[in-house]
């Protein structure tokens, strides 16, 4: 077993994701190869509703076919446990809307994974962006995270922002410059694969959200550090 993989058999991942499909987008190889080794890895999903889609059909996605997807692509990539935080239509792509003091005590101690209870090793959360749910959970998932004694309040050492197909349209100063990489090399299939289950939100190929996106990113985070394909992420805190 490499460095690499001994590190990465090590973690406990735990995935924050706004909505069903962001974990896919950013984490899906890292967490595949991280259960692979004999690691484990959390999902946590913050809301899923009744959306009506911009697809030129005027249709409506409801939150049960929105779970039933998440439960499928958790079941899929066999993560150890997942949770919903949020199902009502009220509050799905409302996350802005509530205090984010209830938002980031759902995340960090009260929800059934959160960071007080799970303890993980290794917590992924979105970036900033011009998406008000993304915006939501990054300050709250954040906040959250703070430093703290660890004897006292358990404290994750290593704290990252994931990528989304979406993040080129930001303002300049919240780019997204990854500075730290897992290669997915022997699982792009498998994150491509667990995206394509979520049939209510691919688009058509020419769509920043579709699933031969992702293959590009994939592909080009891959050749930013000589490998076929990676996972790029944002380091906010590596303590060793």
């Amino acid at each position: 077993m490499t460095p690499e993989d001994s590190f990465l058999a090590a973690q406990r991942l735990l995935v924050i994701a706004p909505h069903a499909d962001d974990e896919c987008f950013g984490c899906a190889g890292t967490i595949a190869r991280i259960k692979s080794l004999g690691g484990s890895a959390y999902v946590v999903c913050c809301s899923v509703g009744d959306l009506k889609h911009y697809d030129g059909k005027d249709g409506i996605v409801t939150a049960g076919r929105r779970e039933e997807e998440f439960s499928r692509v958790m079941a899929f990539l066999q993560v150890d446990d997942w949770d919903i935080l949020y199902r009502d239509t009220e509050t799905h792509l409302r996350l802005d809307t509530l205090p984010r003091r209830d938002l980031i005590a759902k995340i960090e101690r009260d929800g059934k994974l959160a960071l007080d209870r799970l303890q993980p090793t290794m917590l992924a959360i979105p970036v900033s962006s011009y998406n008000q749910d993304h915006d939501a959970v990054f300050r709250a998932a954040f906040t959250a995270a703070r430093p703290h004694v660890p004897s006292i309040k358990p404290f994750q050492r290593i704290v990252l922002g994931y990528d989304n197909t979406s993040l080129f349209w930001s303002l300049e100063r919240e780019k997204f410059h990854p500075n730290f990489y897992v290669d997915i090399s022997g699982f792009l299939g498998v994150k491509l694969r667990a995206l394509s289950m979520y049939e209510s939100q691919m688009r058509d190929a020419i769509h920043h959200s579709s699933v031969q996106n992702v293959e590009y990113i994939a592909r080009v985070r891959g050749r930013e550090v000589s490998v076929e394909a990676a996972e790029g992420y944002m380091a906010f805190r590596h303590v060793l």
